[in-house]
């Protein structure tokens, strides 16, 4: 019975042959519209103002305190550089006194050799006496040129063995004034590596805030 009641309630529901209707259209929405020209130019003019106010904010607050703690370090390493560079001073005066010193006593050396061997040519022997003699100093002082080649592994010229000499004299008087060679280098490194990073973080300043002038320019 009440099966019979439901199927005129169905009935309804169902559409009726000949009688269908297409589903109702909703108007859809319009098309994105393209920016045009100029707003997309105001638009990348604004990006690259606030990108350069933040660099400017940001980036040369970043830099500044960079260099500051590079000026400091500067500082603080000039400070312990300071009675190193007197001590070295006074070094290196002692030992160039003493290099000049030994080049003089060489100098002196040869000209009573050459006064000598002139005295015994002319005033005591003959030349044909004194001619051996003088080969065989030749040969002598070449073979004193070359073990000094062997030894030093270098040529023997007069500012290779000022130098030599020169850096002789400088460690031994530093040893005896305690003055600490390798401290002394590590400072002067230390410095020269700060002094150019200090020159690098300048620069790239500099070119990042000429950068951003033609970019925004262009």
């Amino acid at each position: 019975m009440l099966q019979r009641g439901l199927w005129p309630w169905r009935a309804r529901l169902l559409p009726t042959p000949g009688t269908w209707r297409p589903a109702r259209q909703w108007p859809l929405p319009p098309p994105p519209q393209k920016p045009s020209n100029e707003h997309t130019a105001e638009m990348e003019h604004m990006k690259s103002l606030v990108h350069r106010l933040f660099t400017v904010l940001h980036l040369e607050e970043s830099q500044k305190k960079r260099e500051h703690h590079l000026l400091e370090k500067i500082d603080h390493l000039k400070e312990q550089l300071q009675p190193l560079e007197q001590v070295k001073a006074g070094i290196e005066a002692h030992s160039e006194a003493k290099t000049s010193g030994l080049l003089w006593a060489g100098l002196a050396l040869l000209s009573i050799q050459g006064g000598a061997l002139a005295w015994l040519t002319w005033w005591v022997y003959s030349w044909d006496i004194m001619e051996p003699v003088t080969y065989f100093i030749t040969f002598a002082n070449s073979m004193v040129f070359f073990a000094y080649f062997i030894v030093t592994r270098q040529d023997y010229t007069y500012s290779a063995v000022k130098s030599r000499q020169f850096l002789q004299f400088f460690h031994k008087k530093s040893k005896q004034q305690h003055f600490d060679v390798q401290q002394y280098n590590k400072l002067k490194e230390d410095l020269a590596k700060a002094k150019e990073s200090l020159k690098q973080a300048r620069h790239s300043l500099y070119l990042q805030m000429q950068v951003e002038e033609l970019n925004e320019k262009n």
